[in-house]
């Protein structure tokens, strides 16, 4: 796959084999472009492969511009409409892969993400893509004539230039800054990059009384700034995480009010007088633990609520347990950082691009696709989806 260095010429570069790069790439050369795309790891889509447990979250079919993060909220709208899930869900179809939905809209592999690599390979292979890994980017100039880029694999001339190299999370997998670093090169503002999609971490009394259920997992609704995630939690370790907490922990950052529903889908108070009714005699614990984990329910009452039969309880204690238990507090000390979070939120300011081209409004012929950018998905499937879409819309323009 990588013979050769000296000069290389080709009508598009693409920096970055991950899901945004490969789409790019395919979609600029099925128009008939020459395409190269490099990248300094030493294999392709190694995110795809990792992703879904290594069964690919490849897109969610109720993708809309509400489900992504971005300080220009309004940008994604434009591609996602023009590659929609069922445009790349009829690529899998085509290649004759099993998926599967297993909730909320998420597409997954039935057999492995391997599949999905395969897939957007085997489209690259038939409109004559070129690909290279092990291929470092040692500097970017641009000419009168395009772009110039130095590579480990010798100097590559392109008139339109790819960056889709991706953001910081999961550095074990090859993720770094370069993207930013050539945004910030041709003047484009990089916005506060931070962990998304990452699980939360607690100190002080909550670590201490938690650490030891790692492990153990349960319903909840997480709220935070406005918005509101319900799904499960996991207790870990070091804190917490699980889908709720994931999704929640993009729109939390320190010292923001963290509040989790232990009961969703049930009125706390309501359902605490029809047990004081019905089940006087039974410990609360004990009829918490029908509603979620014995080990959860038996802490809950050893810190946070009253440790007694039901019908002790009179109405302002089941008012004040009803609180603890719909609205309750939890005071993260931080996140476990890019080396666990699935993605990077921030990055090139999207308001010095175009949402139809993806191409800078600064520098002609430089075109920035999927997570480098400003914009940032919900759990489940999203984030590919805006690779896909991203990748696409800059296909059509290169």
């Amino acid at each position: 796959m990588n013979p050769g260095t000296g000069t290389h010429r080709c009508d598009v570069l693409v920096i970055g084999a991950g899901a945004a790069g490969l789409m790019c790439a395919l979609t600029a050369g099925q128009r008939g472009r020459i395409v190269q795309v490099i990248d300094h790891a030493n294999k392709v889509g190694k995110k795809i492969l990792m992703s879904g447990g290594g069964r690919c979250n490849f897109t969610n079919t109720g993708t809309t511009a509400a489900n992504f993060l971005s300080a220009n909220p309004h940008f994604c709208k434009s591609a996602l409409a023009r590659y929609t899930p069922s445009d790349f869900i009829d690529m899998v179809q085509r290649h004759r892969i099993a998926y599967h939905e297993k909730e909320l809209g998420q597409l997954f592999c039935d057999v492995s993400s391997k599949l999905i690599v395969r897939m957007l390979l085997d489209e690259c292979q038939q409109a004559g893509v070129r690909i290279r890994t092990d291929c470092a980017v040692e500097g970017i100039e641009r000419g009168a004539d395009g772009f110039r880029v130095r590579t480990a694999h010798g100097l590559f001339h392109c008139a339109s230039l790819v960056i889709a190299s991706g953001g910081l999370s999961i550095p074990s997998m090859g993720a770094s800054g370069f993207g930013y670093e050539v945004a910030r090169q041709f003047g484009h503002d990089v916005l506060p990059t931070r962990a998304g999609l990452v699980p939360l971490t607690l100190s002080g009394r909550h670590q201490e009384r938690f650490a030891d259920l790692s492990g153990v997992a349960l319903p909840v609704e997480a709220r935070c700034n406005g918005k509101s995630f319900r799904n499960s939690m996991l207790l870990t370790h070091r804190g917490i995480s699980g889908p709720a907490i994931l999704q929640i922990s993009s729109y939390w950052q320190p010292g923001d009010d963290l509040r989790l529903d232990l009961l969703p889908g049930h009125d706390a108070l309501e359902w605490l007088r029809a047990m004081k009714r019905e089940r006087g005699a039974s410990e609360l614990r004990t009829v918490l633990a029908e509603v979620m984990p014995k080990r959860m329910a038996q802490r809950l009452c050893e810190h946070w609520l009253p440790d007694r039969p039901v019908r002790q309880l009179d109405e302002p204690q089941l008012k004040q347990a009803a609180a603890v238990l719909a609205d309750f507090p939890l005071v993260a000390s931080g996140t476990e950082g890019y080396r666990t979070a699935e993605v990077t939120l921030g990055g090139v300011d999207t308001r010095q691009v175009s949402s139809s081209t993806l191409e800078s409004r600064q520098v002609p012929g430089l075109h920035f696709v999927g997570e480098v950018l400003d914009v940032t998905g919900w759990l489940g499937g999203y984030n590919f989806q805006w690779a896909w879409a991203s990748g696409h819309a800059a296909g059509q323009a290169v």
